[in-house]
């Protein structure tokens, strides 16, 4: 088949010949004996030139199919053991890969010490093609995109506030107690409004107001640190604090929400290639060991019904 398709893209069995160093003879006994299993002529030879039959035109059309699928199975197969070697350009949530990707750098290149990394920490969404980004981390409800996606870790948030403001205010009793609270408002999600909800139950809307608003989780986080208010914060982000005891969590028996809709978690995503190269596949592949399941920010802090 690929002796075939050769013949008709130069246009001589000559020249086909050359380019896989075999006989002339060698490749007209190709293409006889796959005229003899069709049962058909696939083409007229003249002295100048191979002309396609109706025939020929139809099995060529899907004979380049056929090989290009062919060739993707071989490449994608022999990438497995392929070396993960090469430039490895990374666009990541900023606090995000402050806590949880920078920290992990020197192992990752230990660990794979012919690729070299190019990131980018940034909070704005960037189009991975124009940029050639090779992989990026997004936290969230995953958009509908041509991208491919694996799954890291899940995403928790959790009600916190500092002990001192607990000793100020008291601690709420009910979802509905934080209308009389101070409450650090995310800027960017979709209104002033959380949402709670007993595991695996219906989320219910709480509204709530604040003195403070912030586009960025980490100024939320110095925010509850210093007792302005309570905050519904990313357990990747909060983790240590809570360990260490300079936040403390409110009503944890309630999941909790910024925003209703699909499943958010944190993704590695990257184009739609039909084989994924060895450096991105080693980069996701650390990143979800090296996060675990549970990942180990949640570990000890987020409740078991989680």
């Amino acid at each position: 088949m690929r002796a075939f398709v050769r013949s008709v893209e130069l246009g001589s069995f000559s020249k086909v010949a050359a380019e896989e160093k075999q006989k002339v003879s060698t490749i007209s006994r190709y293409i006889s004996a796959l005229e003899s299993d069709l049962g058909a002529a696939l083409l007229n030879r003249s002295t100048r030139r191979l002309h396609l039959t109706e025939a020929g035109t139809t099995f060529y059309e899907r004979a380049v199919v056929v090989l290009a699928g062919v060739e993707d199975a071989r490449q994608a197969t022999m990438s497995l053991n392929a070396t993960p070697q090469g430039l490895l350009r990374l666009n990541v949530p900023g606090a995000f890969g402050r806590h949880h990707i920078v920290p992990h750098i020197k192992d990752f290149l230990e660990a794979y010490p012919k690729i070299r990394l190019d990131i980018t920490l940034t909070d704005v969404t960037v189009d991975l093609i124009e940029t050639g980004t090779d992989v990026a981390v997004r936290i969230g409800a995953l958009a509908d995109s041509t991208l491919k996606a694996k799954y890291l870790a899940p995403q928790h948030r959790l009600l916190v506030c500092s002990p001192d403001y607990l000793a100020r205010h008291g601690e709420p009793a009910e979802p509905q107690d934080l209308a009389r609270h101070e409450c650090l408002i995310f800027a960017l999600q979709p209104a002033d409004a959380w949402y709670f909800s007993k595991p695996g139950g219906e989320a219910t809307e709480m509204k709530i107001t604040g003195s403070l608003r912030a586009n960025d989780s980490e100024a939320l986080l110095h925010a509850a640190r210093a007792g302005l208010g309570i905050a519904l914060l990313p357990t990747w982000l909060i983790g240590e604090d809570i360990k260490q005891g300079q936040l403390v969590k409110i009503l944890p028996d309630w999941d909790w929400m910024i925003a209703l809709g699909p499943e958010r978690a944190i993704w590695g995503v990257y184009p739609p290639k039909k084989t994924v190269s060895p450096k991105v596949r080693a980069f996701l592949s650390f990143l979800a060991e090296r996060f675990g399941k549970p990942p180990y920010w949640d570990r000890q802090v987020v409740s078991p019904h989680v």
